[in-house]
C-alpha cells in the first residue's frame, strides 16, 4: 500500500480505502452481505495496509459503524482512521435546491447524531465527521458552523467533512472557502471526471482532502452488468439502475472494455484512473469479500497510467445531471 497525506489534517492514509456501504446490509443497502464474510475482508484490509474506513449511520441504521468498532478493538495496536457521515434529518437524499438547513441539519441533530455514531464505533472521538449530502446555499449559516466549532471544541471530532451530491461537484465549493471543511467526498471515476474542472483546484488551493467514492460508478466499471441485470427486493441497485440508467450504463461499459489492455481488468483500469490524480487523497471502493479487497488494493503503487491510455480514458467521459433516480 501507498499512502498519501489527507490535506491539512496531515494524516498518512493508505491510498485505497475501505468503503463499507456495501457490508452492512439493511433497509436501503445493498443484498448479500453478512457479517462473517465482511469481517474477514475488513481484517484482510487492515494486514494489507489499509487505514482509511469510510462509514455512515445510514449504513444499515449503524450496524455498519457497529462492524468498524468491533474492527478497531480487534486491532488496537494498528492506527485506523474512521470517517462516518451524519444523516439528513428529512431523510432525503440527495438534498435539493429547496431543502433547508433547519429540515436537514439543525444543531441538535448533528450533536445526537455524532453521539450514536460514536457509542456505535465504540471511541469517543471521530476523526472526520461528514455531512451526508449538502447545498451551498447553506454555507454562510451560522448555525451548522457553530455546531461544527462546538464539536471540535469539545474533542469528539477531529476534522469536518461534507459528501458532495451525485453529480454536482462543484455544490460545495463556497463551505469550503469558510475554512471550516477539511475534506470533500465526491464521485469522481472514469465516467464521472467533473471534479478536475474546478472542485479539485480549490481543494489545492485550500490543502482540502479528496475522497473518491463510487469509483465503479456504483457496478457499472466492473464491467459485470448486463441489460439482464436484477436484484433482490430491497437493493438499492433496483432503483437506481432503472432501465434508462442500465442500458445507458451497460452500453458505455461496453465501449470502455474495447480500451481496457490486455491483461487488465475494467476494475483495476478504474482504479489506476482515480490514483494517478495527484489530488486524491484516498480512492474508497467498497469491498465485501477477501477477493475484492486483494484485487482492489493490489493497485496501489501501480504505474501510473501513461500518456496515450490516459487520453484513450478521458474520452468515456460521460456528464450527467441528477435525476429522480440518481439518488
Amino acid at each position: 500500500m501507498r499512502y498519501r497525506r489527507f490535506g491539512r489534517l496531515g494524516w498518512s492514509v493508505g491510498e485505497v480505502g475501505y468503503g463499507m456501504w456495501g457490508i452492512a446490509g439493511g433497509e436501503g443497502g445493498w443484498s448479500g452481505a453478512d457479517d462473517e464474510t465482511g469481517n474477514v475482508a475488513l481484517q484482510e484490509a487492515v494486514e494489507l495496509g489499509c487505514n482509511f474506513f469510510d462509514t455512515a449511520w445510514i449504513y444499515g441504521r449503524g450496524h455498519s459503524e457497529e462492524l468498524l468498532g468491533d474492527l478497531l478493538r480487534a486491532v488496537p495496536d494498528r492506527r485506523l482512521y474512521v470517517a462516518t457521515k451524519i444523516p439528513p434529518k428529512d431523510r432525503r437524499w440527495p438534498s435539493t435546491r429547496e431543502s433547508r438547513l433547519e429540515d436537514v441539519f439543525p444543531p441538535d441533530h448533528i450533536h445526537e447524531y455524532v453521539h450514536k455514531s460514536l457509542a456505535n464505533l465504540g471511541v469517543d472521538r471521530i476523526d472526520l465527521l461528514q455531512f451526508h449530502v449538502w447545498e451551498d446555499a447553506w454555507a454562510d449559516d451560522p448555525s451548522w458552523q457553530k455546531a461544527v466549532t462546538d464539536l471540535r471544541d469539545q474533542g469528539l471530532v477531529d476534522g469536518i467533512g461534507i459528501s458532495i451530491n451525485r453529480w454536482e461537484p462543484t455544490n460545495a465549493v463556497k463551505a469550503l472557502r469558510t475554512g471550516l471543511i477539511d475534506a470533500v467526498q465526491v464521485i469522481y471515476n472514469i465516467f464521472d471526471q467533473a471534479p478536475e474542472d474546478e472542485l479539485f483546484g480549490v481543494c489545492d488551493e485550500l490543502d482540502i482532502a479528496v475522497i473518491a467514492r463510487v469509483p465503479f460508478d456504483e457496478g457499472t466499471l466492473t464491467g459485470t452488468l448486463t441489460l439482464d441485470s436484477t436484484w433482490p427486493e430491497g437493493d438499492w441497485r433496483n432503483s437506481y439502475f432503472v432501465p434508462e440508467n442500465l442500458a445507458a450504463s451497460v452500453a458505455r461499459a461496453e465501449a470502455l472494455a474495447k480500451d481496457v489492455p490486455d491483461g487488465w481488468t475494467m476494475p483495476e483500469l478504474a482504479l489506476r484512473f482515480i490514483l494517478r490524480h495527484p489530488t486524491v487523497s484516498t480512492v474508497i471502493p467498497g469491498m465485501r469479500s477477501l477477493r475484492h479487497v486483494r484485487a482492489n488494493i493490489a493497485t496501489s503503487g501501480a504505474a501510473p497510467l501513461d500518456d496515450a491510455l490516459l487520453a484513450t480514458v478521458r474520452q468515456h467521459r460521460w456528464d450527467r445531471v441528477p435525476t429522480e433516480w440518481s439518488q
